[in-house]
């Protein structure tokens, strides 16, 4: 069974295409809350060894929007492979869960 609620995490290069994708993710009321945080990091890419300044972008969604949220993500993603996991909340504060649900709400929801 899938939670019905979750966190969507990628990473991106730049502030400015991080502010991009908040926008446009709160825009559409896909996620409530998205929270961006500079970070380093550390992997291999195409052979090479890289250590790369990265901002790290986390969007509290309802379950049921991932696969929308996730074209949205890629469709504005710079990187040839974008990062886009989706991590399910299996428990939370239900009053917060709640107001996820409500800032996601959307037109025709039931």
């Amino acid at each position: 069974m899938s939670a019905d609620y979750s966190i969507l995490v990628t990473t991106i290069d730049s502030d400015e295409k991080a502010r991009e994708i908040a926008r446009t993710a709160l825009a559409a009321r896909l996620a409530a809350c998205v929270q961006v945080f500079p970070i380093q990091s550390h992997y291999e890419w195409k052979g090479e060894m890289r250590e790369d300044a990265e901002i790290l972008i986390q969007m509290k969604i309802r379950t049921s929007d991932y696969a929308e949220l996730a074209a949205l993500v890629r469709k504005l993603h710079s990187y040839d492979l974008p990062e886009i996991l989706r991590l399910d909340i299996a428990e939370g504060d239900t009053a917060y869960l709640d107001w996820i649900a409500e800032s996601t709400r959307r037109e025709g929801d039931g």
